[in-house]
């Protein structure tokens, strides 16, 4: 008979774990709120139970979402758990100023664990001395191979390639590479070729793993060479070597110095980065705000967005000017005044559409000298279809709002001459700035809004001048 007297011990269970995502795969505020409560505790050990066996991108949107000063202290409070990969998540802002708030040793040791091509991403931001001092911490093998990488120019392969890679000799049998690959330690954690190579290093061809795999082991490498594999130079731009592995399907491919030295690899997975970095600067070049990021600081963004804003201001005043030639037609017909900005607004977006396509297509080289006659030429029938709908349906409406047949009319002659020049103005303008060395996706817009404003006010207005017959 047990003593009532006697407590039991309560029985003690853990808290079920918090979702990182909610039902909207947006980071969940009470992971959120439980990190920071560990942040400010200075709890490691829930700091590491948050965060364990978290992909990169989750550990980079997390430093996102936290504020500059806890960023450096979660990365502290995780020590060797915290995966500095996640650094290539953020945008170069916040990248750097994560980097500048820890500890030169701290960096050196987290890069250290990374891939050649994380590397160089995450230090190529620095200032020369804060990177120098970075790789002073580290092993000279280490440096030497970061530094060489560092020193190619900034959008080129050498920049962005990885270091690691397994390459062999001809002479060597499929067994003893198979062997090779069991016992080295420094070996890629991913692979899907070989390279081969002479003795002086340079690249005689690939391997694909797959067919070594299905050959016996007494079969020499150089019965397996691909003696044409699709090659990269380190100088090559990064834009080049994107548009060379959308065109042969690529995973990877070797890249080499002047000398045909193999000195790095270019995988699928950088591409796809340099694909949508490339997509997302062409987004915001088509805005006029350059490279802007969401960290900018508020006169950094100032600063960026009042030169295009000064020019459009430049275009709306040019367009006033016409108005201001007709003011005494729109002080005796005021429906002219309230269809106008019709004619222009329908311009404009018709300009936008085109210019859009014909930016897209420069820079993946689908529009060039060899078909621009024929992409002018059905730009400008689509203009003229679009064109002819629109005035029917505009001309209508004039004319049953006003009840002036003529108004009708004029506003449907004006309609379709727009819609021409918008058409015109979204493909000449574009190939123009790309011919004289310009970019076209930051110049475009300013100058085919202006088009279309101009020729949408002055004909329409000049129409109802001569067709009314003002005085």
């Amino acid at each position: 008979m047990s003593d009532p007297t006697t407590i039991e011990p309560e029985l003690r269970t853990e808290a079920p774990p918090i979702a990182l995502r909610d039902a909207d795969d947006n980071l969940s505020a009470s992971f959120l709120d439980a990190l920071v409560e560990a942040i400010e505790a200075r709890d490691a050990a829930r700091a590491r139970e948050l965060t364990e066996d978290l992909h990169e991108a989750d550990l980079g949107d997390i430093l996102e979402q936290l504020t500059s000063e806890q960023r450096p202290e979660l990365i502290q409070l995780l020590g060797d758990a915290f995966d500095f990969t996640a650094l290539t998540e953020l945008d170069e802002n916040t990248r750097v100023e994560i980097l500048e708030d820890l500890p030169p040793e701290t960096v050196a040791e987290g890069v250290r664990d990374l891939d050649s091509d994380d590397a160089v991403y995450i230090l190529e931001d620095l200032d020369q001395a804060e990177r120098d001092e970075i790789l002073a911490q580290l092993p000279s093998v280490e440096r030497v191979a970061l530094t060489r990488s560092l020193d190619y120019p900034e959008e080129s392969a050498g920049r962005r390639m990885q270091t690691e890679f397994i390459a062999v000799a001809s002479f060597w049998t499929v067994g003893q590479t198979i062997d090779y690959m069991r016992e080295a330690e420094d070996l890629p954690e991913a692979f899907h070729e070989l390279f081969v190579v002479d003795p002086s290093f340079r690249l005689l061809g690939r391997v694909a793993l797959d067919r070594l795999l299905r050959t016996r082991r007494n079969r020499k490498i150089a019965d397996l060479v691909d003696e044409n594999p699709h090659v990269v130079q380190a100088t090559d731009e990064l834009d080049d070597v994107a548009r060379m592995f959308q065109r042969y399907n690529l995973i990877s491919a070797a890249v080499v110095d002047e000398a045909g030295r193999l000195v790095g690899l270019m995988t699928i997975d950088d591409i796809v980065d340099v694909l949508e970095e490339a997509a997302d600067k062409d987004i915001k070049r088509l805005g006029g705000v350059g490279d802007e990021e969401v960290s900018d600081r508020v006169w950094y963004i100032a600063k960026s967005r009042f030169p295009w804003l000064l020019i459009n201001l430049g275009t709306a005043l040019l367009a006033s000017s016409v108005i201001g030639l007709f003011q005494d037609e729109l002080q005796r017909m005021v429906a002219l005044a309230v269809l106008m900005p019709i004619v222009a607004s329908q311009g404009g977006n018709a300009g936008t559409q085109t210019m859009t396509v014909a930016v897209r297509a420069l820079a993946t080289r689908a529009l060039g000298p060899h078909n621009a006659l024929r992409v002018i030429g059905r730009e400008l029938v689509v203009g003229l279809l679009n064109g002819l709908l629109f005035a029917a349906i505009v001309g209508g409406f004039a004319v049953f709002r006003f009840g002036v047949p003529d108004l009708g009319f004029v506003i449907a002659a004006a309609m379709m001459i727009n819609l021409v020049a918008a058409a015109l103005g979204g493909i000449l303008i574009p190939l123009t700035l790309h011919k004289l060395k310009a970019d076209p996706a930051i110049a475009s817009g300013a100058f085919v809004t202006t088009v279309t404003d101009l020729v949408g006010f002055f004909s329409f207005l000049g129409f109802a001048a001569l067709w009314f017959g003002f005085a």
